[in-house]
């Protein structure tokens, strides 16, 4: 990138090119609305954010100690806010991601209203999540250099030159909000054509990261529920060569897919695919099917579909809507089967969906995989679905009492109870909890973790808090010492939300294009500067 100070020269040669016919154009403030402004295009934004992910993957496989991480996000301004927070408390954006979840557009941004995870929102609505995103993110670059460019004039005005320099050495290495979001195409909401239409929508608003699943698209179901359909591999893989070729037609050559499996849940296939050969994807995929054997025509009834399997012809088991299960227990094997054909035919990363957070189960997984693809590496959901507490309280009881630990004070099933949160178990559990994601990182190949629902939660529990005490005795109080004396008194720069929502912006514009006639809102008058 260019230094502020060459930018400023840039534009005054361009002013000085037109013979005074430019005069009303102030080269410094055109090349400020230049650092406001970086990124032109969401495809801009996706082969800056592909670069950065491929540079962290590199440096996870030489330590995995760098793992990276994300939260979901349902609006740009909880997305900004998160990108805000995370430069104020560590002053670096490195590592650090946000996810945009498929569950949280069908519950909080579909035009029907809350929807349950099953690919019933409008698509469409992933794109312009994708695109809002990145617009609230770019405000927050303009914002903060917006504040950078004003303390810039005021040491200017007070002739403190060792300032000015200080600042200027700020704007020239600020870095930017723009981060990588990992975006959720579901199972790609209809044929491969549908999924390469939209993942092309989905990279053009900025998506450098596409993560898309193995279920049955027009029978989705949330990762964490019952009744989940998986595809043959061919029909999965073809759209992982969908998004592939989106990402290719527009120029990001270094676009990520996610392959997401959710065969350790799935216990049920639509179609069973046509083998050609023992040993091809087709005939290891029919091998998990539940059979029953055929030993004449009496074994077959009317209606029936029966194949020959290994030289033996068998009745892969069906209900009655048609859906062919699998065997009990295959899982585990039907994952890593999965895992490894998917980075073997064009995925980057890894998703395997479980049933609960669990390290030694996702590395008896990943270890398998890395069998064949020694580099594999994952991307792994922090669900909100998992009680984590009990989770992780049943795993520190069960270690116990493996180890022969006296755990005769603990009740194994009533564990979540309140009465335990102070005991030497439930601490161990906690602490186990917080270095899950190093601990998974190190031992089962996490590159990344992310929290999918997290503000869809932190909202509910926040205006729960609120309303308690607002309607109730607390009145104005709820909100004054709930909110905003806490924003006051940690630095939240919402606190002067005009500023926040790009009012000193617009006025430094006004300023830019009218001169002294501009109509400013910051004046004396202003109620913001009652925050200081």
């Amino acid at each position: 990138m260019a230094s502020y100070s060459s930018d400023i020269d840039a534009v005054r040669a361009l002013r000085d090119a037109q013979q005074g016919r430019w005069n009303a154009i102030n080269p410094e403030s055109a090349a400020r609305m230049r650092a406001q402004n970086r990124f032109t295009s969401g495809l801009d934004i996706a082969r800056y954010t592909a670069k950065i992910m491929r540079d962290d993957m590199a440096a996870y496989d030489a330590d995995s100690a760098n793992y990276t991480q994300s939260l979901g996000c349902w609006h740009g301004f909880i997305g900004q806010q998160k990108l805000i927070s995370i430069k104020k408390h560590f002053g670096s954006t490195k590592s650090r991601y946000l996810y945009l979840s498929g569950w949280m557009v069908a519950a909080l941004r579909s035009e029907f209203g809350p929807l349950p995870d099953q690919s019933m929102h409008e698509k469409t609505s992933v794109p312009a999540l994708i695109e809002e995103l990145y617009t609230f993110l770019k405000q927050a670059d303009a914002w903060e250099l917006n504040h950078l460019f004003r303390d810039l004039d005021a040491a200017r005005a007070a002739g403190d030159d060792v300032k000015a320099k200080d600042l200027e050495n700020k704007i020239d290495n600020f870095e930017t909000h723009v981060v990588p979001i990992i975006a959720d195409i579901d199972a790609g909401f209809g044929n491969e054509e549908a999924t390469y239409l939209l993942a092309k929508q989905m990279i053009e608003a900025g998506a450098c990261c596409i993560q898309i699943e193995n279920q049955v698209s027009d029978a989705k179901q949330c990762g964490h529920q019952d009744g989940k359909v998986t595809v043959p591999h061919e029909d999965f893989l073809s759209k992982i060569n969908a998004c592939r070729y989106a990402f290719l037609e527009l120029g990001v050559d270094d676009g990520v897919i996610v392959a997401r499996t959710d065969s350790l849940g799935a216990g049920l296939t639509q179609k069973i695919p046509v083998s050609t050969s023992q040993g091809d994807l087709a005939h290891k995929y029919n091998a998990f099917l539940e059979t029953t054997a055929v030993n004449s025509a009496d074994d077959v009834q009317e209606g029936d579909v029966v194949i020959k399997q290994d030289g033996k012809l068998v009745r892969p088991v069906r209900l009655p809507n048609g859906l062919y299960k699998f065997k009990e227990g295959s899982g585990e094997d039907r994952v890593v089967l999965d895992c490894v054909t998917s980075l073997q035919n064009g995925a980057d990363l890894l998703w395997i969906e479980t049933e609960k957070p669990h390290v030694g189960q996702i590395a008896a997984m990943v270890n398998r995989v890395r069998q064949e693809i020694p580099d594999a590496k994952l991307v792994y959901n922090n669900s909100p679905s998992f009680n984590w507490t009990l989770n992780f309280r049943q795993q520190v009881f069960d270690q116990w009492e493996a180890e022969g630990k006296d755990v005769s004070s603990y009740q194994r099933d009533q564990l979540m109870s309140v009465d335990y949160d102070g005991s030497e178990l439930a601490t161990t559990a906690d602490d186990k909890i917080r270095t899950f994601q190093a601990d998974a990182a190190r031992e089962a190949g996490i590159f990344h973790h992310l929290i999918t629902l997290p503000t869809y939660h932190t909202a509910a529990l926040s205006t729960d808090n609120l309303a308690k005490g607002y309607f109730g005795d607390m009145g104005m109080l709820a909100y004054v010492k709930g909110v905003q004396r806490e924003e006051i008194r940690q630095g939240i720069a919402t606190v002067k939300h005009q500023d926040m929502a790009g009012s000193n912006i617009g006025d430094d514009h006004k300023e830019y294009f009218s001169g002294e006639q501009a109509l400013k809102a910051s004046g004396e008058d202003n109620t913001m500067n009652q925050f200081g």
